[in-house]
């Protein structure tokens, strides 16, 4: 190791550089891997700002074969606003890194790492890098005891935090001042392995004690103490209970047994009161979301005779299809409006006690992109839903159905657009969060103009607990091709469940292939995505797109980007998938349209200081 290059003073302390490494390789495409890298920093900086308690963030971009991670982390004591500071600090030092493909920023705030190679787990157990202070503590016995005792109980106790962080401060005996540390691993390391790191920063910091500073940081993970205070005392962690040994384990288990059941006990007997209290009144109550949709619409109210006259008495003439959320129906009202109705078994369902609140949520959703919810019928355990209809049927029928045609690139890229834009609009525009859980072809309509509008979003709020993902009963209407792995096994939900579903479509409809079977050169493949991620990785991710496309309609580039967006999206790390909000904006570029030069902002910060390499 270099001796560690150090940074002038700066106002922000957390700012302060300790050491940067920058990789001597440098056999990369520089106009690819600084547009990725750019886009890879941004994404960072994003999450940092929106990412609330959890000061931590990782992203990867692999636009045009130059994959780039990231990793961002700042110190939990830091504010936001301190924390994107020590991020664009550390930004503004790597930019003398250049096209190298790798760098790595430590600094006392934060750290920042890039490199074309997933590095999400390494870390080092080696002494790693150790600053001491040039100053010894006058009661240097004391000193050492009481800092000694500090670190080792923050090696112990970060870990088993849930992100990984703790920080305290103990007084040093006969009172003659107070020791303040913390402890951090980055959150893509397991518990075992971050202990294991912590051990050696440990270790490794008894060389600085009696000094009244220290700090030890590497790959992975950093510890950090001093005599005087870098953290607020309400910034504490509680890590006592983190502490405990068997005995005193198995004696809280004991009592939060005893604890436990009494809840229980007075739960059980408050539901019985609400039960008795429900039963004398005349409706269900609402649960505590009321209070978001006190101001919005009431949905309007169809009767169910002017349905069933709508329909012939649902007549299977006027049936489109059916799914885990009902029969499908199309029907003309008595004004001549034409209307497609679907109809769900609630009671079988099980039903919610604030569905009135969910219907009201979905009835305001008002885009461009979002198929419109006209109102509803109850009529025994029966709920009827009514949409605005589109003639045209599903993206799906546009694909592979009786409505199948040769939609051009522009048409296929409108349609990819649109789907993003509308997903964004439920994930980050719309003032309650809805997350689909099942976008595939089939329930992106399409309308008179060819523009995509997406339907049966918000369903999945109105079906019961157990049934709000990929169940063993649901398995084969929620279609689990389209399903996010973590969401298919485990139900994990969040807005990147749609990202990835979103990338199988894109990869559908540019390739006029279906997800389930892909046929090429008479051989039968599995998967598209498997298929589309081996062509990716022999560079022939080309060999992709729907033959009956005339090549004269798009520039290879494009074809390349919307293909590795696609996989962008469909990444196994949760945190790896871009938000829609991001992938809206990667569609927005007018290089899908022209190639103008990049400008990355990774160049645009202009520092004088010296690199370590390695």
């Amino acid at each position: 190791m270099a001796e560690p290059v150090t940074a002038s003073k700066s106002s922000n302390r957390n700012s302060t550089l300790i050491r940067y490494f920058c990789s001597k390789y440098q056999g990369i495409n520089g106009e690819y891997f600084l547009s990725n890298l750019n886009t890879t920093l941004s994404s960072l900086r994003h999450q940092l700002l929106v990412s609330g308690v959890t000061r931590y963030a990782t992203a990867r971009t692999l636009l045009n074969g130059e994959s780039v991670w990231g990793l961002a982390s700042c110190r939990g004591y830091l504010s936001t606003a301190n924390c994107v500071a020590c991020f664009d600090y550390a930004v503004a030092q790597l930019k003398v890194c250049g096209l190298g493909n790798g760098a790595h920023a430590f600094y006392n705030g934060c750290e920042v790492r890039y490199g074309n190679n997933n590095f999400y787990d390494d870390y080092t157990k080696q002494a790693g890098i150790v600053m001491c202070g040039n100053t010894t503590s006058p009661q240097a016995a004391d000193f050492r005891k009481a800092t000694d005792s500090l670190l080792s109980d923050l090696r112990t106790a970060a870990p088993k935090t849930s992100n990984f962080y703790a920080a305290s401060l103990r007084r040093i005996s006969n009172g003659n001042g107070t020791v303040y540390a913390i402890a951090q691993c980055n959150l893509n390391l397991s518990q075992i392995i971050c202990e294991d790191c912590l051990d050696s920063r440990y270790t490794s910091l008894g060389a600085c004690i009696p000094g009244t500073t220290g700090r030890a940081v590497d790959i992975g993970c950093f510890m950090r103490y001093s005599r005087t205070p870098f953290f607020r005392q309400n910034q504490t962690t509680d890590i006592t209970r983190l502490l405990g040994d068997g005995d005193s384990g198995k004696k809280g288990s004991v009592i939060g047994g005893v604890v436990g059941g009494v809840c229980f006990l007075l739960l059980l007997l408050a539901f019985f009161l609400w039960r008795l209290r429900s039963e004398s009144t005349s409706g269900c109550k609402r649960d505590k979301s009321t209070g978001l949709t006190e101001l919005l619409q009431d949905p309007a109210r169809f009767s169910y005779d002017d349905l069933r006259v709508a329909t012939n008495n649902f007549s299977d003439l006027h049936k489109l299809g059916g799914g885990v959320f009902g029969e499908v129906y199309k029907g003309t009202l008595k004004d001549g409006d034409t209307i497609a109705i679907k109809k769900t078994n609630m009671n079988s369902a099980g039903g919610k006690m604030h569905i009135d609140d969910e219907l009201k949520i979905t009835f305001n959703v008002h885009h461009r992109h979002i198929i419109r919810l006209l109102g509803y019928c109850r009529k025994g355990p029966l709920l009827f839903l009514v949409y605005e209809y589109m003639e045209n049927g599903s993206l799906h029928q546009f694909l592979y159905g009786d409505k199948s045609r040769n939609l051009s690139w522009r048409q296929r890229f409108e349609i990819i657009f649109g789907t993003a834009r509308g997903l964004a609009y439920l994930h980050e525009q719309y003032h309650v969060t809805i997350i689909h859980r099942n976008l595939k072809t089939t329930n992106i309509l399409i309308d008179n103009e060819l523009q995509p509008k997406i339907a049966d979003f918000g369903l999945i709020r109105l079906l019961p607990e157990d049934k709000t993902h990929l169940s063993t009963r649901l398995a084969g209407s929620l279609d689990s091709v389209y399903a996010a792995p973590e969401y298919a096994i485990h139900g994990q939900v969040s807005e990147k469940v749609d990202t990835y579903s979103f990338g199988i479509v894109v990869l559908e409809v540019i390739s006029g292939k279906r997800c389930k079977e892909v046929k090429d050169d008479d051989l039968v493949i599995p998967s598209l995505l498997n298929h589309a991620w081996d062509l990716y990785e022999s560079g022939t991710h080309l060999n992709l797109m729907d033959d009956r496309l005339d090549p004269n309609e798009y520039s290879v580039e494009d074809a390349k980007k919307i293909i590795e967006i696609a996989l962008m999206c469909t990444q196994s790390r949760v945190n790896e998938r871009p938000a829609m909000s991001d992938i809206v904006a990667l569609l927005s570029e007018k290089s899908l349209y022209e190639m103008p030069p990049v400008r990355s902002t990774f160049h645009e910060y202009n520092t004088e200081i010296q690199n370590d390499t390695y």
